[in-house]
């Protein structure tokens, strides 16, 4: 039985999940036609939780306060950052010239240097909650680190971070202190720059849609999962 690289099982699966989202948009789109309410349709299509007066939640969430909303976040990041830091020493510089010819390590650089970033600041904010912050778990990325053509290194990185955003996204609607919700903003905005650009080098479109599909834990977890040992 041949066993088929991670990164490709990684990539199918972020595939097959756009088609689904696809395949809903354009239901939906037909339905709002009917209706006259595209956004109201969309809206309605997608899971939202209400905060009482205490900041709790009033809805069914999969978390159980902020502190644990910021934790997930938090796994995603050592996960990216471990991908990048440990790959790139694995592999140097394989990965040529990019776009307006500035080299793609330098990119890559950046990217690893904003997830370690994003992991300091994390585990900062939970710490000052009082909470405990998740530490970072051992992972196997498959051929991304072997494959010396930077071929699997660049399509891994390419799922990880529109992943990424796509679980910033779902997981935004349970935080229920504001200035949290602003500061998670101004992370996924940058995890969803990586992404632009990720998509530009695999030959893609950076933007490939006017609004972005939220991801539930369970889809991403779906998704990431794979790459977590323990």
């Amino acid at each position: 039985m041949t066993v088929r690289p991670l990164h490709e099982r990684f990539l199918e699966a972020v595939a097959a999940e756009r088609r689904r989202v696809a395949s809903r948009r354009a239901f939906l789109t037909g339905s709002a036609k009917l209706a006259g309410a595209g956004g109201l349709a969309l809206l309605a299509a997608r899971p939202l939780v209400g905060f009482a007066q205490d900041g709790t939640p009033t809805g069914d969430s999969p978390f159980e306060d902020d502190v644990a909303v910021l934790n997930y976040a938090l796994t995603l990041e050592h996960l990216e950052f471990a991908f990048y830091r440990d790959g790139i020493d694995a592999l140097g510089d394989v990965f040529g010239l990019g776009p307006f010819d500035v080299p793609i390590i330098d990119r890559l650089n950046s990217i690893r240097d904003h997830e370690g970033e994003h992991v300091d600041t994390l585990t900062g904010v939970i710490e000052d909650l009082g909470g405990e912050p998740e530490p970072e778990l051992e992972y196997d990325f498959g051929d991304a680190f072997t494959d010396t053509s930077g071929t699997a290194f660049l399509a891994t990185a390419q799922a990880l971070e529109n992943t990424g955003v796509r679980a910033y996204d779902g997981a935004g609607q349970f935080l229920s202190d504001p200035g949290l919700l602003t500061a998670a903003g101004t992370i996924v905005a940058v995890e969803a720059r990586h992404a632009a650009y990720l998509n530009l080098l695999a030959g893609e479109l950076p933007f490939p849609a006017a609004f972005e599909d939220p991801a539930s834990p369970d889809e991403v977890l779906e998704i990431a999962g794979p790459f977590i040992v323990s």
